[in-house]
């Protein structure tokens, strides 16, 4: 199908982009990496009459190092995640499961902040930053905010943003030296979404658990953070007794759609085996 007409703006900065959303009002959609919304307004179940596109906002791009946090500017691809040194030595998890986002097309036109604006459950990001600790910068008719990433999700495609409102930048703790982290990730084939996936980021000390984060991707209608699955492997070996305690309290949380991935069964029983792994391998990884 053709989308519906539209006006396309293109603005230069991030106050003028504002501006068109706020005068706008609903019948205005910012466009980052566009694979959300322009197969909606190909199928007709968005029909904005106005796009502003946001590639031409040089504010908008870049990763840099600020203090003890990396910020990563909202236009910023999957695939400059990919080549920043900084993700990779301070953030290696967010590395990892950038190369298991959709494939190399989508990666190098998708944006950060579009994957983790949208509110769509089956966005790896979102997840990510949740366990990471990241911090969302909005940007607003009323000036800027920072909403963490643990309260910007409030439903499917239901967000914290506000009308006329955009996120320009996410900012990460550089997690502590020698910590360890995996993403677990179980689709049908390249390019889709998870079936079940699971983000974990911890550390060690004396052979034990000292702390841990565990997200979930794409197992209920926002991303998750499993605390008391997290909290059943502090002070332990993560011997097969504890793994399975996490894998069992992270179930307790999941509420999956059934749909083309399996049942509601099948892909909460998978969930489980997702964090059991995760916990293995950043365990593993960790100093």
């Amino acid at each position: 199908m053709i989308p519906g007409p539209f006006t396309y703006h293109r603005p230069g900065s991030v106050a003028d982009a504002v501006r068109l959303l706020a005068d706008f009002g609903d019948a205005a959609r910012p466009l980052a990496g566009g694979h959300s919304l322009v197969p909606m307004m190909k199928l007709r179940l968005a029909t904005p009459d106005h796009l502003v596109d946001l590639h031409a906002i040089g504010e908008l791009k870049g990763i840099e190092r600020q203090g003890d946090r990396i910020v990563i500017r909202a236009m910023t691809t999957q695939q400059e995640l990919l080549a920043s040194q900084e993700i990779a030595s301070f953030l290696p998890i967010l590395h990892e499961a950038a190369l298991q986002v959709a494939d190399p097309q989508v990666r190098y036109r998708g944006t950060v902040g579009g994957n983790v604006a949208n509110g769509d459950p089956g966005n790896d990001m979102p997840a990510l930053m949740m366990t990471l600790g990241a911090g969302y910068e909005l940007q607003g008719p009323d000036g800027a905010r920072t909403v963490a990433a643990r309260d910007f999700y409030q439903g499917a495609y239901f967000t914290a943003l506000e009308p006329g409102e955009i996120l320009t930048s996410v900012s990460v703790p550089v997690p502590p030296a020698g910590h360890g982290y995996a993403y677990e990730k179980l689709k049908r084939k390249v390019g889709d979404y998870a079936t079940a996936a699971a983000a974990v980021v911890l550390t060690m000390s004396g052979g034990k658990v000292a702390s841990c984060t565990i997200g979930l991707t794409n197992l209920s209608e926002t991303p998750l953070l499993a605390e008391d699955a997290a909290q059943a492997v502090v002070g332990t070996s993560l011997d097969d007794a504890a793994l399975k305690k996490a894998a069992d309290a992270a179930r307790a949380i999941m509420e999956p759609a059934g749909d083309g991935r399996g049942p509601v069964e099948y892909r909460t029983y998978v969930g489980g085996i997702m964090v059991a792994r995760a916990l293995k391998r950043a365990a593993a990884r960790a100093a």
